[in-house]
């Protein structure tokens, strides 16, 4: 059936006619020559286009005009055909398959009508996306109006930077670019954005997977990583491939802490010396926090190239310049290649989405791209490191790890309701109750989906940025959904730890405060507080569209009702909830039996990331993790001590009185110190320490036992011996005189230059620190091995000697009934 519509096509002289021509198609031929030598054409568009239809014929008669401003218009008739066998046959009808690099396409790929869907580049005015650009006409004229003569060229030159003054110039650029007007580069963009050939997402009909399990895509990872990770054990073990049993391979995870720019170099190198040691080919997962998680995205981009080695080249030829320095950020916003690479996730974002928010979370998102996913040689930039799901080139034949990445929705349900509340109540009991109303839910991504374990829901990552209704996708009026979310804006999220609430402001400015004459009364004041602190962001976390929209039947009904009313979900820093990516890596299939952790914290003696988690495996009932891991305190006073006992569980209330008269008892016959206190666990903790869990039964709800430092690697192998974890604090090194993580100026999290010299410095005390532990880890990890293959070999031993006592009764059977002995089995 044949189909057509009108529409006006505008374009200026012929060389922009040519241009926008080719932009659409690669073929296309002038008919003749209309006025001022502008070519009426007829354009052949090949595969599925904007239209929407497999092939489509466009018919220009001559232009009208030109116009005042030199414009000419076409009348122009769009007729729909269908594609002959051979033009299929050449790979014209090709919108459905993958390009390299690229997955293919899911079962579910929307199927369009022959019907015209059309795309008008120049559609009504979006409130976001003018809005965007109205701030920068703002920034120019604040800058243009600054009358440096008023305060004398002399003083000017001294405080005021060169730079401000070539500004205006690069924002008018950029401006110009971002403007939509035709041939600008923000049109170009969105003319791809709408191209299934370019981003075949688009058309691929996505729904929303409701489950506990880990993904059908992600199975298929672990069975093929298995084969790598064989091979990789039996060479970091130096035992024969053979004496490898698959089953007996240990699944490793690898995790990084939070910390910005620190967390990524010192990450990148603790990475790098794994590799170098033949652990990380052992690895089958890796998850990021804030800086972990650009560690993870450079490593699988062309720029990191699966090298750790060559990531540090990378970021020493990138890292000394401020991610903010203007000239350098406008410059390659502003300019080609780099400009088209950076701006297409907010472009699309912001003309795809009326209602989107362009915040501080996507300037620093794109300030990030700037630094960090652009090469040296900037013409280098590649297309593919801007969509997370393009890393599935790396994992879907079991190559490398599979990495996560994270980020944290903050739940506060009726905000106001719930502060007044809590400042009203007046026992502790009923506060605590308050205050517990706010918690963080916890996303990630792989290159497969992207999850949220509390909504036990999840969508393809590749339909991430788009909106959902009951489960499904919502296609815009053309019958096209918006591509991928790009990398920089997730970048973004990932990294906003100035996202965070007033109470974790407060606790980095608290040491100082506490410290001066007379502000001891107002901390008291503030940390008083607190409860209403952590429900205040100061900065508005980034948002994207709400996947879980109109699903409250579908999902659990744990899920906080505000889940099912907003259009969309407000993320943040990870950091905020856990610096540690721990959570992620227990989930139901992952099945982890070493977890390695590389904590940059800022202060990782005292935040005690890893036993944070005990309260997240208590709730969800997981077997195995060390209990009590994690940095030790320094000390507990005799009221402390009896406090926890008593708030420990107990089956009755006469086993907790006990508990306590024992303890109290014990205590008594302690030698006490000076100053009332009691010495508790050792005070400190070496470059690597190792923790194993216990997958005992337990008879009653009573806590399993604190886990304690693996001293013999004997207790490892433990029958009952569950989750083993090795940690590495990144502390500083006497073998790296000069270099302190917690004193060290250029270590801050809030720095974001790094000179060559402080990146060596950085990279030197990483790298010594794990040499600290590299023989423990590796005993660590043949332990748990050879845990797993007597296990193994009992199973299996067991199983026979069930056989042979079956086969044993069936003889004997035999020989006393004959042949007529099954009837008595």
């Amino acid at each position: 059936m044949l189909r057509s519509s009108a529409f006006h096509l505008r374009i200026k002289p012929r060389a922009a006619c040519r241009r926008l021509l080719h932009q659409a198609s690669p073929t296309f031929k002038d008919t003749r020559k209309g006025t001022a030598g502008v070519a009426a054409a007829v354009l052949v568009v090949t595969g599925a286009y904007t239209l929407g239809c497999p092939r489509q014929v466009l018919y220009a008669d001559s232009p009208e005009g030109p116009d005042s401003q030199g414009w000419f218009s076409w009348p122009v008739v769009v007729k729909a055909v269908t594609p002959d066998p051979k033009s299929k046959a050449e790979g014209y009808d090709n919108a459905n398959q993958s390009r390299p690099g690229q997955q293919a396409p899911p079962s579910q790929t929307k199927g369009h009508k022959n019907s015209d869907i059309s795309e008008a580049l120049n559609d009504s005015d979006v409130s976001a996306w003018h809005g965007m650009i109205e701030s920068f006409e703002t920034a120019k004229d604040s800058i243009v109006n600054f009358e440096i003569s008023k305060i004398g060229e002399k003083i000017a030159g001294t405080i005021v930077p060169r730079w401000v003054k070539v500004m205006p110039g690069y924002i008018s650029k950029l401006q110009n670019e971002l403007s939509m007007a035709p041939g600008s580069l923000a049109e170009e963009i969105w003319h791809e954005a709408n191209d299934p050939e370019i981003n075949p997402e688009i058309i691929w009909d996505a729904r929303v997977r409701v489950s506990d399990d880990i993904c059908k895509e992600e199975r298929d990872f672990l069975r093929k990583r298995k084969i790598h990770t064989t091979a990789a054990l039996a060479k970091y073990l130096d035992v024969p491939e053979t004496e490898i049993h698959p089953a007996d391979v240990p699944t490793i995870a690898m995790c990084g802490s939070g910390g910005g720019l620190r967390a990524l170099v010192a990450g990148t190198s603790s990475y790098l010396s794994a590799q170098e040691a033949g652990l990380f080919d052992c690895v089958t997962y890796t998850a990021g926090v804030s800086g972990s998680c650009w560690l993870q995205t450079l490593f699988y981009s062309s720029v990191g190239q699966q090298s750790h080695g060559r990531m540090i080249n990378h970021l020493k030829s990138r890292l000394n310049v401020h991610i903010a320095y203007p000239p350098a950020a406008l410059s390659l916003l502003s300019s080609a290649p780099t400009s088209k690479y950076l701006l297409s996730g907010v472009v699309e974002k912001m003309k795809g989405v009326p209602d989107a928010d362009f915040g501080l979370v996507d300037v620093y998102g794109l300030l990030l791209g700037t630094r960090l996913l652009v090469p040296k040689g900037e013409l280098g930039i590649s297309d593919n490191d801007f969509k997370i799901s393009n890393q599935r080139q790396h994992t879907d034949s079991g190559a490398y790890p599979l990495p996560i990445y994270t980020a944290v929705r903050h739940e506060i349900p009726n905000v106001a309701q719930t502060q007044d509340r809590a400042m009203n109540l007046q026992d502790e009991t009923s506060k605590a109750i308050a205050r517990a109303e706010a918690w963080f839910q916890w996303f990630e991504w792989t290159p497969y989906e992207f999850f949220c374990e509390e909504l036990g829901a999840g969508i393809p990552t590749w339909a991430i940025g788009r909106k959902f209704d009951g489960g499904n996708s919502v296609y815009r009026d053309n019958g096209l959904a918006l591509p991928e979310l790009r990398v920089p804006l997730l970048m973004g999220i990932w990294g906003s730890a100035f996202c965070a609430t007033l109470s974790h402001y407060y606790k980095e400015v608290r040491p100082i405060i506490r410290s001066l004459a007379g502000f001891s009364g107002i901390d008291q004041l503030i940390a008083e507080k607190d409860e209403d602190l952590t429900k205040v962001h100061p900065f508005e976390p980034a948002s994207i569209p709400n996947f879980a929209a109109n699903m409250k039947s579908l999902l659990p009904q744990s899920c906080p009702e505000s889940v099912h009313n907003v259009s969309t979900l407000q993320l943040m820093d990870a950091g905020m909830s856990n610096n540690l990516p721990i959570y992620p890596l227990l989930r139901p299939g992952r099945d982890i039996d070493v977890l390695i952790a590389f904590d940059a914290s800022a202060d990782v003696r005292q935040d005690n990331w890893i036993k944070v988690t005990d309260g997240y495996v208590k709730q969800r009932g997981i077997k195995g993790w060390p209990m009590g891991a994690g940095w030790p305190t320094e000390e507990l006073n005799e009221e402390q001590t009896l406090k926890e006992l008593e708030q420990a569980q107990a089956t009755t209330e006469e086993e907790a009185t006990k508990r306590v008269e024992e303890a109290q008892n014990a205590e008594k016959s302690k030698p006490v110190v000076e100053g009332g206190k009691v010495p508790a666990k050792p005070s400190d903790l070496g470059y690597c320490t190792v923790w194993v869990g216990t997958t005992e039964e337990r008879e009653n709800d009573t806590e399993p036992p604190l886990s304690k430092q693996v001293e013999e690697d004997w207790e490892l192998m433990r029958p009952d011996a569950g989750i083993a974890v090795i940690y590495f604090p990144f502390l500083k090194n006497k073998k790296v005189p000069g270099v302190d993580p917690q004193t060290s100026d250029f270590m801050s999290t809030w720095n974001f230059v790094y000179t060559d010299e402080e990146i060596d410095k950085v990279v030197s005390l990483a790298r010594a620190n794990f040499e600290e532990g590299r023989e423990q880890t590796k005993r660590t990890i043949r332990a748990v091995w050879e845990r797993k293959r007597k296990h193994r070999l009992d199973r299996e031993a067991e199983a026979k000697e069930i056989r042979r006592q079956t086969r044993m009764r069936k003889v004997n059977r035999y020989k006393q009934y004959g042949d007529h002995g099954d009837q008595f089995s």
